[in-house]
């Protein structure tokens, strides 16, 4: 069963930081050095500064990111700019946006406190493999402070929780900012303090199982870790001790806000096959049609079959890639389900660039010769400006590829989906020491 619990969250005060735009952030992995300098700059209270705060020349075992990390948050509090919730509560957050066509979106989001559950119980799966740098990272960040500043991006089947949340956000005004990075995002924020309401979504939340793990996998492994850490420490700690609790925001798998883009890949530094050879090479397993444009590229994506993944190749020229038949996949592969040999950047990875473009899955791994986008545009920029050889343009992964792989137990290669827009962090946070209760 699927616990979950109201908590007493960390919250800016908005009468010492004014407006919450300048206080939040992207996820931690999506702050790059570049947009880091942006956010410092924003507010000396920025939350990127514990998030992905800057490292120091002179960075020793108790003076660095972390402790600094755990120095400011402890200062915010003793100065008033950071604030407790007088009583638990669970958070409503709306993301509203307008996708590329013109279509208008908003999101809906539970933030509350899930009791960590492994794997191979079935309540939580994953969805997408992981690395172990970024865990050991985030491990640091949480034995410094004892606080969830992140996310995890959690989906659930059903809506009547989304029904549940409405009533209780409707009847009150909401916090609202705007990220600096996603700027066209409008981020609404209610904390939900009725006990009737709270009880209702526990409730409806409770029984439900095989919730899919969206965005957040590093912070989800890095919080058993920590918990199974803190157990061992803490024999007797009490079940609703903080740190057996991680921070969570829940998504309905039937929200209509719920968006998945896509990620190109930009081929560079690569050199062993022209576009000639790499399309011959890809005959034998794929249509192979040349078509005038990016106009007309982008039309063929949209006529994909789930039975025959197609992808754009550019090199200055657009050319169509159609599996022929998925019997091939099932050939090379015959050991993955079925769900996941048919999706398209297994396809593309698998045949076309390990088999056809000599590319092995560990250089991919280490990201020799690839790049992901979520913009194609610098794609084909880099590729008209010599700077890459190859852009594969993609469709998005559907949302019932993305349940069905979880379900048959199968991890999607990474940067198989892109939930958009991303959970941004500062709205709340979660503090799980030793003597928190839930």
């Amino acid at each position: 069963m699927a616990t979950i619990r109201p908590f007493r969250g960390t919250r800016y005060n908005p009468e010492e930081v004014g407006d919450l735009s300048r206080v939040i952030s992207q996820p931690y992995d999506r702050v790059r050095h570049g947009l880091q300098d942006e956010y410092y700059d924003q507010s000396p209270y920025n939350v990127v500064r514990i998030i992905r705060g800057k490292e120091a020349p002179d960075d020793a075992e108790g003076n660095n990111v972390y402790t600094r990390a755990r120095d400011y948050y402890e200062t915010w509090l003793d100065q008033g700019v950071l604030m407790r919730e007088d009583q638990p509560a669970l958070y409503v957050l709306r993301q509203s946006f307008t996708l590329p066509d013109g279509t208008e979106k908003t999101r809906q989001g539970l933030v509350t406190a899930f009791q960590l559950s492994a794997f191979d119980e079935g309540v939580v799966l994953p969805h997408e493999r992981t690395h172990s740098g970024p865990k050991v990272d985030r491990l640091n960040l949480m034995r410094a402070t004892e606080v969830n500043f992140g996310h995890i991006f959690m989906l659930y089947p059903g809506d009547r929780i989304n029904e549940l949340l409405d009533q209780a956000a409707d009847s009150s005004d909401g916090l609202e900012a705007r990220d600096l990075f996603e700027s066209d995002v409008l981020q609404q924020f209610w904390p939900v303090k009725d006990d009737e309401t709270i009880n209702g979504v526990v409730e409806e939340m409770a029984p439900k199982n095989n919730l899919i793990i969206a965005d957040g996998h590093h912070r989800y492994e890095t919080a058993l870790n920590y918990r199974d850490e803190m157990r061992k420490q803490h024999p007797d700690a009490p079940a609703n001790a903080g740190f057996n609790f991680r921070m969570v925001t829940m998504v309905s798998m039937d929200d209509p806000g719920l968006v998945i883009l896509p990620t190109h890949r930009l081929i560079h530094s690569y050199g062993k096959k022209s576009a000639v050879e790499v399309l011959n090479g890809a005959k034998p397993y794929f249509n192979v049609t040349p078509v005038d444009g990016r106009d007309e590229l982008e039309a063929a994506l949209d006529e994909a079959t789930p039975a025959h993944p197609r992808f754009g190749f550019y090199n200055g020229g657009y050319t169509v890639l159609e599996l022929k038949d998925p019997d091939v996949m099932a050939r090379l592969l015959p050991e993955r389900d079925l769900a996941w040999r048919m999706l398209d950047v297994s396809v593309l990875h698998e045949v076309l660039i390990e088999r056809v473009m000599d590319i092995s899955a560990e250089a991919v791994e280490r990201k020799e010769n690839i790049e992901y986008l979520r913009d194609p545009q610098m794609g084909y920029d880099a590729v008209d400006d010599a700077e890459a050889e190859f852009l594969f343009v993609l469709n998005p992964t559907r949302m019932e590829q993305v349940r069905a792989c979880t379900e048959a137990g199968e991890k999607m290669p990474q940067k198989s989906t892109d939930f958009y827009p991303k959970v941004i962090s500062g709205m709340v946070m979660m503090p799980i020491g030793l003597d928190e209760r839930l």
